[in-house]
């Protein structure tokens, strides 16, 4: 076997994975290497500007139906099984490895020993295996970078092996389809193939996090996060389409990360070494700072659009998927906190795109209506944002991030309402979608307004402005707002027809609760009462 790659690498070998027998391995190459590669095996096209474009195939998204977890004696007590969390036998995986270790003989593999964790008292370190070039980029674009010191004793606590070309064989492997996504908490190995979509191996290891960190007494966040330059940190929460990443990204303020996070006793902290950012319809005018990533080396765009004789992109072409990606390294971010670390947050933003119109589009919480919101996890989506969709739909993620908990969404849940309360920090719920009426009827709450919401949520201003109450979601209401017309701040006024919204607020605040029994049995009276 011959080994290729100027970076060192650990006496730690692929064979402590099961992987025996390869032809060349490629350890820990740079990214002009991992460019070179990738286009030498025609796995992408380099862009005029210099990112490297690819294609996913038909998964361009998780597949969700198809992330399994090996129910084994050290974790079956713990993990929320479900349609979340698949059981899986570890009969079945060890079949599955067995085979997939034995396609990848003889092959090319491509190797980056990794952190995930900013916080070196947190940190975990992550060895990624992958049969693509490209997808041995976008792992180094993501995770933590090692430095050449640590790379020499590097001994992976968790090893990812992505092999797209390999398959499942659903009635052999009891997986519901060729595609794969194996957590085996055990054996400290995540297993994925037959799809190409590179997100699944970020979101792995974040899963990974989710189930590893509240045992070390930190809550593992699916948020943005900033900080100002008086040093106040702000968190951001909320599901695609919120305004999550566009809202954090703000000149003003340091980005500490746009996605994933740890809020432990020293304050919070990226898990991630880079950014994930979507590029469909980006623009140089709302988003400078992702737009600028685009003209830049070392950049990886998934499915966006390339003409073959110019190489120039095109990112209002969604005619492979609407979820065009971008990852970069968050150095290319010009305000990033290369740290990757902030002070404990005076501030949380959940942000929900209400399609209903039926949410202020600012409201304070207590420390158990947080908690409510946080397991509900709610935004709704609209009509051509996925297929089949033709109507608004509520959507409710607990945590903001339901695929990749592990654990019981009450114990993230507890863990936040302990921080909220020991650190004193204020709780705002900003709605981004519908004023005036359903979407349809009504329009999108401006970004102008919206913006100015944030800016006095975080500097302090809203904190002492008077407030009234929601009638039926109980929901502290400013009464003003800088920037913002007062008679927007309750829904309710926006409506022409009153009689409409009270329905449509009573249908809402059945789907809430509809929601939140499934959770119900499970947390404080306090909390269960903090909702419509």
């Amino acid at each position: 076997m011959e080994t290729h790659g100027n970076r060192p690498h650990s006496n730690y070998g692929l064979e402590h994975h099961g992987l025996y027998n390869l032809n060349n391995v490629y350890w820990n190459l740079t990214t002009p290497a991992l460019y070179e590669q990738a286009i030498k095996n025609g796995e992408g096209l380099l862009s005029r500007l210099s990112p490297l474009v690819v294609r996913t195939g038909h998964h361009t998204g998780r597949s969700a139906n198809d992330k399994f977890t090996v129910k084994e004696p050290s974790t079956e007590g713990e993990i929320w099984w479900g349609e979340i969390n698949k059981p899986i036998s570890p009969n079945k995986f060890e079949k599955l490895h067995e085979r997939m270790m034995s396609y990848l003989q003889m092959k090319d593999l491509y190797v980056q020993d990794c952190f995930a964790g900013a916080d070196p008292a947190y940190r975990l370190r992550v060895r990624v295996v992958t049969e693509y070039a490209w997808h041995n980029l976008f792992v180094r674009n993501m995770f933590i970078q090692a430095s050449d010191d640590e790379l020499k004793n590097h001994i992976p606590e968790f090893t990812v092996i992505d092999s797209p070309r390999f398959h499942a064989i659903p009635e052999e492997d009891e997986t519901h389809s060729e595609t794969f996504i194996v957590v085996n908490f055990e054996k400290k190995l995540i297993l994925i193939g037959g799809s190409s979509y590179a997100g699944e191996m970020k979101k792995s290891i974040f899963s990974v996090m989710n189930y590893l960190m509240p045992k070390r007494g930190v809550l593992p966040m699916h948020s943005s996060a900033n900080i100002s330059p008086e040093g106040r940190s702000a968190l951001f929460f909320g599901l695609s389409g919120t305004g999550k990443t566009t809202l954090s990204a703000d000149a003003s303020r340091t980005l500490i990360g746009d996605d994933e996070h740890g809020w432990s006793d020293r304050g919070i902290f990226n898990f991630e070494g880079g950014c994930y950012a979507k590029m469909i319809n980006l623009s140089p005018e709302a988003e400078p700072e992702i737009y600028s990533t685009t003209t830049r080396f070392g950049t990886v765009l998934e499915n966006v659009a390339v003409d073959a004789a110019t190489r120039k992109i095109d990112l209002g072409d969604s005619s492979l998927t609407e979820n065009t990606r971008g990852s970069y390294p968050i150095s290319a971010i010009p305000n990033a906190a290369l740290d990757g670390v902030g002070g404990h947050p005076s501030t949380i933003i959940m942000l929900t795109a209400d399609a209903f119109g039926v949410l202020p589009p600012v409201s304070r919480l207590t420390p158990a209506q947080a908690m409510y919101h946080f397991i509900n996890g709610y935004t709704a989506r609209v009509a051509g944002t996925e297929r089949g969709v033709t109507e608004p739909t509520p959507v409710f993620s607990p945590c903001y991030g339901g695929p990749f908990l592990p654990l019981h969404p009450q114990r993230y849940a507890e863990m936040l309402g302990e921080k909220i309360q020991q650190h004193d920090v204020t709780v705002w719920l900003i709605n981004t979608g519908w004023t005036g009426g359903p979407y349809g009827k009504g329009e999108r709450i401006s970004i102008a307004h919206t913006r100015a919401i944030v800016n006095a949520a975080l500097d302090g201003t809203l904190d002492n402005i008077e407030t009234a109450p929601h009638e039926l979601f109980g929901l502290e209401m400013p009464l003003t707002c800088p920037g913002v017309p007062s008679e927007v701040l309750d829904p309710r006024n926006t409506w022409a027809d009153k009689a409409a919204y009270d329905v449509q607020t009573k249908m809402m605040a059945g789907e809430f609760a509809n929601n939140f029994a499934k959770y119900a049995d499970n947390v404080s009276d306090e909390v269960r009462q903090a909702g419509p």
